[in-house]
């Protein structure tokens, strides 16, 4: 078990080096926010379609079938089965409503404002009626045939036994999937071509307006980047820990459920000790290498210049947020 090879989420591909790699790292923080931001208040197209960009930067920047298959893989899996469960689930409009006019409103409208009048009287010297034969009363109300319906709108899009798909459902499963998709693998595919250290340089270029607020730029950009390089000794230490209690060959079915917990316990605490300790050992090695401060021991992870690449995607970058502002609207 490697969970710096075999995690899915939030790799780094060092090789090869793909056309998304040379790109800024502030222009793929645009885009990133970009398909962050758009889906909201978007038709269900506009959603798709960001699905299939996805997919087709993932596919046109060459990156290896077995760095994105695992992960794409399984958000699409899990997108899908919350499609089909969002779909077939209740809409939240089940509610039976009465109209408040008449069924058959043309027969009404047609019908008599007087009442029938009522029957003669039997005569005084027949009281009982015999040998009379009654009047037949016609009914006023005409048979109607259905009117064809203007146009084939239908609410309902598929109904059978207990699955029923309507369209506010199959919009809702729609929104719901593909925002989980979207979410996810943006922030992943961001992840996955872009270094921690030019992440941290490109957000303290874009913050550097806060200085007029006297905000600490240079030490957030500090604490980013130092948490981004502790993500791997984290991974790194759970590894450890997990194979020290597998070569133990522990029985937990006679362990039961008390002392697992209190196995389990120690494992977390002894991983807490070890997590400090690694952040003490690099915070006295940054003392020993002479850093006093963000500002005067300063190094330059990554220099930051535009090339024409990068202008070429943020002209992509205003086409597609014209094409958004015009035709992305939810209807």
């Amino acid at each position: 078990m490697d969970l710096l090879r075999s995690l899915p989420l939030g790799l780094y591909l060092e090789q090869p080096i793909t056309w998304l790699h040379h790109l800024d790292s502030r222009v793929k923080l645009a885009w990133l926010m970009t398909f962050l931001i758009t889906p909201v208040l978007a038709n269900p197209f506009w959603r798709l379609t960001i699905v299939g960009m996805l997919i087709l930067l993932t596919i046109t920047a060459l990156i290896p079938l077995r760095v994105w298959k695992q992960q794409m893989g399984l958000l699409l899996t899990f997108s899908f089965l919350v499609f089909a469960l969002s779909a077939i689930a209740p809409d939240g409009l089940g509610t039976n409503s009465q109209p408040r006019l008449p069924t058959d409103e043309l027969a009404f409208a047609q019908q008599s404002p007087t009442p029938p009048k009522p029957p003669a009287p039997h005569p005084w010297y027949n009281p009982f009626g015999f040998g009379i034969k009654p009047t037949p009363q016609i009914s006023p109300t005409p048979t109607l045939k259905e009117l064809p319906q203007p146009t084939d709108y239908n609410y309902i899009l598929f109904n059978s036994g207990p699955v029923k798909i309507t369209r506010r459902s199959l919009d809702l499963a729609i929104r719901i999937s593909t925002l989980f998709f979207t979410v996810i693998y943006s922030t992943n595919l961001y992840l996955l071509t872009t270094a921690s250290e030019e992440i941290t340089a490109g957000i303290e270029n874009l913050m550097q307006p806060l200085r007029w607020f006297r905000w600490p730029v240079t030490e957030i950009a500090l604490t980013l980047t130092l948490s981004l390089r502790f993500i791997p000794l984290v991974l790194e230490e759970i590894q450890n820990l997990v194979r020290s209690v597998s070569t133990r060959a522990i029985n937990w079915k006679k362990l039961g459920l008390r002392r697992t917990a209190q196995v389990w316990l120690m494992v977390a605490e002894r991983l807490l000790e070890n997590l400090l300790l690694r952040a003490a050992q690099i915070a006295s090695a940054m003392k020993v290498r002479g850093f006093t401060s963000p500002d005067i021991h300063r190094v330059e992870w990554h220099q930051l210049r535009f090339q024409a690449l990068d202008w070429l995607a943020l002209g992509f970058l205003a086409l597609f947020w014209g094409f958004r502002l015009i035709w992305g609207w939810q209807s």
